[in-house]
């Protein structure tokens, strides 16, 4: 499913305007129809009583005047406050007040302390949606205040949510409903919209497709239980080979997670390699994991003649040194699948015109993002556009970007979003070895032969909603081995 900016969803519904399937006020009537369905899902059997709805200028406005009248013809107490000057209303919004005012309504001025006194049960936020391209200023900051009686139920966005990017315009206030209409915004994910939307409820307003917003975002969705299943016939080879490069003493715990991850993601097999001093202490800790010594660049040139070694991952708990910096060098040349993390990125610094090439997944947090593209780490509200315009000096490689939404993006295969929403929210994968874990499942998905757009993606939705699923008190081991059920339930 597509996720779209305002200004995509303006053109699809321009596209369906002029190709004459639908007019714009039509869709103000479908609009309004779809809020009062938000309204019955998050509240079922809400009586009527009364509401307040705030009226932007613009469309949003006019959603917000259609909605009052269909409140109105269901018996509520509707009172109307109008941001702007009503004569500079135009076209379909226009209508909608008319509308209004034709069915008994009135539209009073939206002024400080208009509510002054009155607890509505619904406030309806239909100011500006996701039109707001600036800043608010103070005077409607004030006015703001005023925006917590009762159920609040935005319209499009909660207004002050920027619709492309999530940043907050000034004029925040939580929504408990958001409702938008076909299909979602970037902005209900990003920035500060996760924490604003609320419940979001998208409403079917007669679109089809998403003809003429070019660049749409997808989300990423469960995967398909085919992909990941097994063959029945098939022996360990068959499913891939993992090798997860570690690091020296006292730091082998990021790679012996990360194989793991590789292991009960499906992987057939998956080996640590660590340098020979360390090999004791990972011994001691791995069973199913085989070990193997890789002391340096040269051992692992020797060890990549296998060719039944399907995919890399380098990085976590490597260590910054010459050692991590040559074996990058190595398993970049191989032309094998290859995830890279943590330390193996801080080697590369802002070096990333090699790394254009398939089959290699870059893993970076924030910060090791900063490092790579520092130009680009600059714009901290939008991690989607970041992400888009790192993957487009990346060439064929992949790139996640990871955060509350993680973002996977390809200059070949386009970008997807694991949304951070709510009840898709994981906060509890704010821990150590948390992306030491994604990173091997990644290098266990490609050791597999997924392709690594779709084992990127993959890999992200599985981290995310086991993290989900095991919920507080999470510690990184345990996301290893949640993936047998979670894999069990989707029917793989």
């Amino acid at each position: 499913m597509e996720i779209l900016t305002p200004e995509q969803m303006a053109a699809v519904e321009r596209r369906a305007i002029e190709a004459g399937e639908v007019t714009g006020r039509e869709l103000m009537a479908r609009a309004g129809a779809g809020i009062l369905e938000a309204l019955d899902a998050a509240r079922p059997g809400l009586a009527p009583g009364s509401a307040a709805v705030f009226a932007g200028p613009g469309n949003n406005g006019g959603d917000g005047f259609e909605t009052a009248r269909r409140l109105k013809r269901r018996g509520w107490r509707v009172r109307v406050l109008e941001l702007g000057d009503p004569g500079e209303r135009s076209g379909d919004d226009a209508a909608a007040r008319a509308d209004w005012i034709e069915a008994g309504g009135e539209a009073e001025p939206w002024e400080a302390g208009a509510l002054a006194g009155e607890t509505p049960e619904l406030f309806v936020d239909a100011l500006f949606g996701g039109g707001l391209g600036r800043p608010v200023g103070r005077e409607l900051r004030d006015l703001g205040e005023g925006f917590a009686p009762g159920t609040v139920l935005a319209v499009d966005l909660p207004s002050g949510v920027h619709g492309a990017d999530g940043r907050d315009m000034g004029l925040v206030r939580a929504a408990d409903v958001t409702a938008t209409f076909h299909r979602e915004r970037l902005g209900h994910h990003l920035g500060a919209g996760p924490a604003a939307t609320g419940r979001l409820h998208v409403a079917d307003i007669g679109l089809v497709g998403c003809e003429g917003a070019g660049g749409t975002v997808r989300r990423i969705g469960r995967p398909d239980p085919a992909a990941l299943s097994k063959a029945p016939e098939a022996h360990k080879y068959g499913h891939g080979h993992a090798l997860i490069l570690g690091g020296g003493v006292g730091r082998g715990g990021a790679a012996r997670m990360a194989a793991r991850g590789a292991l009960r993601i499906g992987a057939g097999l998956a080996t640590v390699g660590v340098p020979p001093a360390a090999l004791q202490e990972n011994a001691a800790a791995l069973d199913a994991v085989m070990l193997r010594a890789v002391k340096d660049a040269a051992a692992l040139e020797a060890m990549l003649e296998d060719p039944r070694l399907s995919a890399l991952a380098l990085g976590p708990g490597h260590g910054v040194d010459d050692r991590t910096r040559a074996m990058t060098e190595v398993a970049l040349a191989s032309g094998r699948p290859l995830v890279l993390d943590a330390d193996a990125l801080t080697v590369l610094g802002e070096d990333v015109a090699r790394l254009a090439r398939p089959g290699l997944v870059l893993t970076p947090h924030p910060g090791e993002f900063a490092r790579l593209f520092p130009d680009l780490a600059e714009d901290e509200g939008d991690p989607v556009s970041r992400a888009r315009t790192a993957a487009a000096r990346l060439g064929g490689a992949v790139l996640v970007l990871k955060g509350p939404a993680t973002v996977v993006a390809s200059d070949r295969d386009g970008v997807a979003l694991r949304s951070g929403l709510r009840a898709e929210a994981a906060p509890w994968l704010a821990t150590a070895g948390a992306g030491d874990v994604l990173t091997g499942m990644i290098a266990g998905l490609l050791a597999r032969g997924r392709p690594a757009f779709a084992a990127a993606s993959e890999a992200v939705w599985l981290h995310a909603e086991a993290g989900r699923r095991l919920g507080p008190g999470l510690i990184a081991e345990d996301l290893p081995e949640a993936l047998p059920g979670l894999l069990r339930a989707l029917g793989a």
